[in-house]
């Protein structure tokens, strides 16, 4: 794979800020119970879980405002202005967050973070995928998405390690950040320096092409919702993708509440599991890429990556509910439920490839955060089955059971994209 200085420098910015992106996405659910409970002493904890909850869901809106803000920006102003305009925003965000003293300010706070966070990496994909050849476009992606997910991995361990730094700043300014405090500001350090690298980044010849001509309808929603054949291919590029938040944001995130004592295990940590998906989820995709690249094509990797899940899935909730598994089994099966998810890379490749250049941005940003969106969903399903009175196995297996079938079932109807010519405009 030859590319050139400036395709590489594009990969290694839209990486890192996919790290920074993962590793503020993630910070939230490893901090949120220490900082509310620093902010707010005088709650309970059935209140404070609450305001955990709103917090998230509140972030995850953000995230599907910013996906249509950024996806239409991208197609009208340009994919890189969306690349480091969401770098900024949700680095600036990071550090508002260090200083946050109330309810309102918080949530105000995790709306704009979840509006940056939505358009870095749909940006970056759609960047990639119209700079590099064809043949070769899938290792790009692959990079961003393995090295970003390690992103999760850095929140997981500086999200227990802050004190050192915390320490350090008070050294300096005879401040002393909490832990929960520290680790914001890292992620929004991280932001802004990443931003140094904005020299010699490259613009899509595609865009530059297309932007030219005033007469082409550029980042317009109704070619994606008004056109029958586009709507139906972008309902199904966001159903292929479920599974994955299916897996993290119901199995993973919920392992010390639902899951670790479902198997008999009260001593797991949420921000462990976390980790450990996020690892097997960076293996995975690492692997995918270099399958798509071999099989010469994305669905057939997506459909080996749907049996791995399904077949995981069984055995988190069903095999091992009958046997005693140690805390290092269950963070073992927490990796391998984070490999079955690694083909994020190539479900985001898919949506960029399914359509033209004029709302090719549009799809990129929004499909990744309607799919991130629909963790609301699974946990609402999750929820009902709990309250007719199915036990926590059978009912995330039986939510596990529809979102499968219909990402298999979509992935049927999707068109191969692999060395697909993106070179085209969608008409009106």
């Amino acid at each position: 794979m030859i590319v050139s200085r400036k395709v590489f420098l594009l990969i290694l910015v839209a990486a890192l800020g996919y790290f920074v992106d993962i590793y503020d996405l993630v910070l939230f659910g490893v901090v949120k119970s220490e900082s509310l409970a620093d902010l707010f002493p005088y709650m309970d904890d059935a209140a404070r879980a609450a305001s955990g909850k709103f917090l998230f869901n509140v972030q995850m809106f953000g995230m599907l405002v910013g996906g249509l803000l950024w996806g239409i920006l991208g197609d009208k102003k340009g994919r890189i202005k969306v690349l480091f305009g969401s770098i900024l925003l949700y680095s600036i965000a990071n550090i508002a967050n260090a200083f946050v003293t109330d309810m309102s300010s918080y949530t105000l706070i995790r709306f704009i973070a979840g509006i940056g966070l939505a358009g870095e990496l749909g940006a970056g994909i759609t960047l990639i995928s119209e700079l590099m050849p064809k043949e070769t476009r899938g290792y790009g992606t692959m990079i961003v998405v393995t090295f970003g997910a390690l992103g999760a991995v850095a929140a997981s361990l500086i999200g227990a390690e802050g004190a050192a730094v915390g320490h350090f700043i008070e050294q300096l300014s005879g401040w002393q950040p909490a832990n929960w405090q520290v680790v914001y500001l890292i992620g929004g350090a991280m932001g802004l320096v990443l931003l140094l690298l904005r020299v010699g980044a490259l613009e899509s010849g595609f865009f530059e092409n297309m932007h030219k001509e005033s007469s082409i309808k550029k980042g317009d929603l109704r070619l994606l919702f008004r056109k029958k054949e586009n709507l139906i291919k972008y309902l199904h590029c966001i159903s292929i993708g479920i599974p994955i938040w299916y897996t993290v944001g119901l199995l993973i995130m919920n392992s010390s509440d639902n899951f670790g004592p479902w198997l008999g295990l009260y001593d797991i940590s949420n921000g462990k599991a976390v980790m450990y998906c996020y690892i097997g989820l960076s293996a995975g995709d690492l692997l995918a890429g270099f399958l798509s690249q071999w099989m010469k094509s994305r669905k057939k990797v997506v459909k080996l990556y749907l049996f791995f899940t399904m077949i995981t899935t069984l055995l988190f909730l069903g095999f091992f509910h009958w046997f005693q598994i140690s805390s290092e089994a269950y963070y073992l099966l927490c990796f391998l439920l984070g490999a079955g998810t690694g083909y994020w890379a190539i479900f985001v490749t898919i949506a960029a490839e399914q359509f033209g250049t004029n709302i090719r941005s549009t799809a990129a940003n929004t499909v990744p955060n309607f799919v991130r969106g629909s963790v609301n969903v699974i946990m609402l399903l999750f929820g009902l089955l709990l309250s007719f009175g199915i036990n926590d196995g059978i009912a995330a297996s039986i939510v596990g059971f529809i979102f499968v079938s219909l990402a298999f079932y979509s992935l049927s109807q999707l068109k191969e994209t692999f060395n697909k010519d993106l070179n085209y405009i969608e008409a009106a």
